[in-house]
């Protein structure tokens, strides 16, 4: 840290910004603050001065075209720009500066070729919609591209001009990337010629940008300068003359800028073109801001004398948030902060590091602390942070391992920048963000430290409960095999051995959220009338996001996404609706004709694939059926609830009502999951062997779970009934009640062949009040415990099993 400078900012502090009364400002890299001298100056000369609109010649006009051209040549110092060098532009903002650059090269003869690189800010990801081709690069592909051994863009057309754009400093985790691109790409531009746009607003805000070198700067320097003085709200493009023909490709034009405008019997303008500014300067400047620009310059050298020295202490406070919030744990010694600003322990931390500190917050569990309840209670205690995917969708997923179909599926569910919910299946969306700035103290840094400290360090271990209640220990289960079946009625999909699946409140992940309709009647189609469903297959791949879909004994293919693209679907107004078990609904059915052909040629019936709810979460419109059957007798005992060895049991509040809850269901038929138990079905094929008939699969009954005993003889055959609850490895299941069957049973899932067996045996062994019954119904019970499993609740084939009997 710079000598005396944290003592100076605390001498001054109060007086220039009292607005920081009481409160702890770590948002630095939204905006700094601006001082009261910047204020008091910037007022006094608009009541001392005379300023009119530019571009007329009178006294209070051409005062302030003086004053702006005077401003323009102080920026360029600031930035140590040689102005016969660089030309600058002001703007409203870097946003503005960068659809300036994207007008003109989307002008440009033959268009351009487009990368950008993942930390860019949504305004240079934005640019991509207008090239001729994109492409989103990490620093492997830049550093591939630069050494010629793939292209900018993988369509690259050499008609094309390339456009390179980075950030200097990602404004998520403020690591610093490599000015040296800049030369590189510039010449090692073999086939087209390449231009580099570099946004610095989140750099300039505590670093000096230095544009002397004419050779090695950017083409194209977009900045906002509340970011280094807090006022005013003003950007700039700065812009290498000799780069600059391009940007005259722009077609547009606006009032200032150009000479000779015709309208009348021919369509002529003739632009301005003394100078770059002059032509992209569209209707009047901001003058009154371009003049704040002038008096913060000054208030800002003399309050904190030089960029280098601001660069030194917030490089200094930086390093002291990190270490802090690195060495956070709870007392069972687990970490308390994720932090994603990786780049503090290097040697040369302030070339590749800026002063953000990015992290998120987990509890001793393991479990996310989400980031919208995190802001409220910082806010209540005046902190100012931020917090969400901070406009940096590539930075983001990046750094949290999102995966483009997991983000498409949250936004399906519900998720928006700004939304309440901000943890979707075990991962969390956004990162909390704290950046440090000219301004800020060591005392602020402690504070937050002191804060994060006092409300998320849980400073006692929570008690082992080792006691298991009304827990039957004979004959032990296991899960002997776990099967999702995407789309209703068709063929399933076994989730792998070693694989963690998500079970979720509608049932297992991905279970029954398709179906395919009927074009005509709406009506879902299931397999007892269309036999030949069972052949259908649907597999997975979450490497491409994508449900792959195919025929036994056909060679064609379908996919569709896993997430709801809207392209995929009809509109909302000629969606029909459908009927599944007798419950009206809406699914939205997909408009691509080689989708729904597809199917209809498998089956020879008009149907097409929908989706219900579209995107696979959010709210449901059915409910579970299921129930206990009056041949099921659980024992009564007290309702205290099941503890398992080893989980923790921290005391939970009363639950807010007392009416029975109505579990959600996708499209399966009467429950979230079905589970048989392996003694039963053995139980069954002995008496159809008894008969002759053919023995029957598991896969037959379409369960999700079958359990089983590694010693058959341990388990009694139908004990199911009686069972009310069942613990699967980490996981709490209710039991729902047995399942009623249909003749849909006697179709073999691998040809599609009828049979008569096992309904016949079943009808003679399991007919209770003339319905008969075989497999249980079941749902999840989430746990009342935060922790890393609650948020991402999964089991496994080969899980341990544990069954109650009684009431729970």
């Amino acid at each position: 840290m710079a000598d005396g400078y944290n003592h100076n900012v605390e001498d001054f502090r109060e007086e220039e910004y009292p607005m920081l009364k009481d409160a702890i400002y770590l948002d630095h890299a939204g905006t700094t603050l601006y001082s009261k001298s910047l204020m008091e100056r910037f007022m006094s000369d608009m009541m001392s001065n005379l300023y009119g609109n530019p571009h007329s010649a009178s006294p209070s006009s051409q005062l302030s075209t003086n004053r702006i051209e005077d401003t323009r040549l102080k920026v360029l110092q600031f930035f140590n720009a040689d102005p016969s060098a660089f030309d600058i532009v002001f703007t409203a903002n870097a946003t503005a500066g960068i659809k300036l650059v994207m007008e003109a090269f989307r002008d440009s003869k033959g268009g351009f070729n487009y990368g950008y690189h993942q930390d860019a800010h949504t305004s240079l990801v934005g640019v991509r919609e207008n090239a001729r081709a994109s492409r989103c690069l990490d620093d492997e592909d830049v550093e591939h591209w630069l050494s010629a051994s793939e292209s900018l863009v993988e369509e690259n057309s050499e008609s094309a001009v390339n456009l390179f754009a980075y950030p200097a400093q990602s404004n998520l985790d403020g690591r610093r990337l490599p000015l040296s691109w800049i030369p590189r790409a510039r010449n090692s531009s073999a086939v087209s010629q390449t231009y580099t746009l570099l946004d610095v607003s989140a750099f300039v805000s505590t670093a000096q940008l230095d544009l002397g070198d004419a050779d090695t700067a950017p083409d194209f320097t977009v900045l906002s300068f509340y970011k280094i003085f807090g006022f005013p709200d003003l950007g700039a493009l700065i812009v290498r003359k000799e780069s600059g023909a391009i940007v005259k490709e722009r077609k547009y034009f606006g009032g200032g800028t150009v000479d000779v405008v015709l309208c009348n019997k021919e369509q002529w303008h003739a632009p301005k073109g003394d100078s770059l500014h002059e032509s992209l300067e569209d209707g009047s400047l901001s003058f009154h801001s371009i003049l704040a620009l002038d008096a913060a310059i000054d208030v800002h050298k003399t309050l904190y004398g030089s960029m280098e020295r601001i660069a030194q202490h917030t490089a200094f406070l930086a390093q002291k948030l990190f270490d802090g919030l690195a060495s956070l744990r709870h007392a069972n010694s687990e970490p308390v902060c994720q932090i994603y600003s990786q780049r503090f322990a290097s040697k040369t931390t302030a070339k590749i590091q800026g002063p953000i500190v990015a992290f998120n917050l987990r509890n001793s569990k393991g479990a996310w602390v989400s980031n919208t309840e995190l802001e409220k209670l910082a806010a209540v205690r005046k902190f100012h942070i931020r917090s969400g995917g901070l406009c940096n969708p590539g930075g983001v997923a990046a750094c949290l391992g999102l995966e483009p179909w997991e983000m498409r599926k949250n936004f399906s569910a519900g998720f928006r920048c700004g939304a309440e919910t901000d943890i979707y299946s075990g991962k969390i969306t956004g990162v909390i963000r704290a950046s440090v700035g000219a301004m800020t103290t060591v005392g602020d840094i402690e504070a937050f430290i002191a804060f994060i400290n006092e409300f998320y360090v849980d400073k006692a271990t929570p008690q082992v409960v080792t006691e298991v209640s009304h827990v039957n220990e004979s004959g032990q289960l296991v899960v002997e095999s776990l099967t999702i079946y995407p789309i209703k009625s068709c063929g399933g999909l076994d989730v792998p051995v070693n694989t963690d699946w998500e079970v979720r409140p509608e049932g297992l992940a991905w279970d029954r959220e398709w179906c395919l309709v009927h074009q005509g009647t709406g009506q879902a189609l299931s397999q007892k009338r269309h036999p030949r469903m069972a052949l259908i297959r649907p597999v997975i791949d979450f490497d491409e996001g994508v449900l792959r879909v195919r025929y036994i004994g056909s060679v064609e293919e379908i996919s569709v996404p896993l997430s709801s693209n809207p392209a995929f679907f009809e509109s909302v107004g000629g969606t029909q609706p459908s009927r599944v078990c007798g419950d009206a609904i809406v699914a939205r059915t997909y408009a691509k004709p080689e989708i729904n052909e597809f199917f209809s040629r498998i089956l020879d019936v008009p149907c097409a694939l929908a989706r219900f709810p579209a995107g696979g979460s959010g709210f449901s419109t059915r409910h579970a059926k299921a129930h206990m059957q009056k041949h099921q007798k659980p024992k009564t005992s007290s309702s205290r609830p099941i503890q398992v060895p080893g989980t923790f049991a921290p005391p939970t509040p009363p639950d807010s009502d007392t009416e029975i809850q109505k579990r959600p269901i996708l499209l399966s038929n009467e429950s979230p999951i079905l589970a048989i138990n392996r003694a039963s079905l053995n139980a069954l094929n002995d008496e159809i062997a008894k008969v002759g008939g053919k023995l029957a699969r598991a896969s037959v009954f379409r369960a999700n779970i079958v359990l089983s005993s590694p010693q058959s003889e341990d388990q009694e055959p139908y004990s199911e009934d009686h069972w009310t609850s069942l613990q699967i490895g980490k996981q709490t299941f209710q039991m729902l009640g047995s399942c009623r069957r249909c003749h849909m049973i006697c179709i073999d899932q691998n040809t599609a062949e009828k049979n008569d067996q096992p309904f016949v045996t079943l009808a003679k062994t399991r007919r209770f009040d003339s319905k008969i019954f075989f497999g249980s119904h079941m749902c999840h019970v989430p746990s009342k415990s935060i922790s890393k499993t609650s948020q991402f609740p999964t089991i496994r084939v080969g899980d341990l099993v544990t069954i109650a009997t009684q009431d729970i």
